[in-house]
């Protein structure tokens, strides 16, 4: 993991150990991502020792069958003496416009359900009418931006006090930060990771019970909303094959209701 985390210093190390290290961390022989990638495990080998340096067309074709990260793919190609072949533009750049109006006008069609959109460390880039409303109560210096979901959520000022089942919620949203960090070279996810985890637990958070057992699908967030308990699930979607470091890094999180009463709460709460 350590050659995965220090960015400037694995550049600089060349690019067969971090294409080693990928694909020792998807857990692929050189004779498997050979035959993926239409080459021969002899030249893979010879790539990752630094016996052959390879083209840029062969780093892009074993990042694609490592399902490298996009953001990774470009240094890699750095690490292999190549410019980056994907670009990372402002999400406020005119030549988004389009994009940020389409997901700004997806999770307003969502509402009254809450909805946001998340980069690659929580910051909240929009939000609707449903997320707003979890959010009352919430001490101002949460709310000044940038805004963080994972900092909003779990800290002791923000949701926290609220879920009902937040041992259980917190661990879901710890674990996912872990599979993150381990995919991603990252610092300040590895970052905003050390400060939630530290923060303290209210003596209070356990597994409590809802008031009638529902046979719920997937572990939900049932969070206390003005002396009712809103239960909700949580999707997450991505772009399919990004070509850019940004729009790669976005994510629509959805909360859809996880019973008939939140269901029934949020539509008359908004309507």
């Amino acid at each position: 993991m350590t050659a995965l985390l220090s960015g400037t210093a694995s550049t600089a190390q060349g690019v067969g150990p971090l294409l080693r290290a990928w694909r020792e961390r998807r857990r692929v022989s050189q004779l498997e991502l050979a035959l993926r990638a239409d080459s021969s495990a002899r030249h893979i080998s010879f790539v990752e020792t630094g016996r052959s340096r390879p083209s840029e067309e062969m780093v892009l074709r074993l990042a694609e069958h490592l399902d490298v990260p996009v953001r990774e793919r470009n240094a890699l190609l750095l690490a292999a003496g190549y410019a980056p072949h994907y670009p990372e533009t402002p999400l406020d750049d005119p030549a988004l416009d389009a994009l940020r109006e389409g997901m700004e006008r997806l999770i307003r069609g969502y509402e009254p359900y809450p909805a946001l959109v998340v980069d690659a460390t929580y910051h909240v880039l929009a939000a609707n009418r449903g997320i707003m409303m979890l959010m009352d109560g919430v001490p101002e210096h949460l709310l000044e931006p940038p805004l963080n979901a994972m900092r909003l959520t779990l800290h002791p000022e923000g949701l926290a006090p609220r879920i009902r089942n937040l041992r259980e919620w917190r661990g879901h949203l710890l674990a996912q930060m872990e599979r993150q960090i381990a995919l991603h070279r990252s610092e300040p996810l590895r970052a905003l990771y050390e400060e939630v985890a530290a923060y303290p637990v209210p003596d209070t958070a356990g597994g409590a019970e809802p008031d009638e057992p529902v046979p719920y699908f997937a572990l939900p967030m049932q969070v206390e909303h003005e002396g009712r308990t809103l239960s909700f699930i949580s999707s997450i979607s991505t772009f399919n094959t990004p070509m850019d470091v940004t729009v790669a890094e976005l994510a629509i999180e959805t909360l859809l209701p996880a019973d008939p009463a939140t269901v029934k709460y949020l539509q008359t709460l908004l309507s």
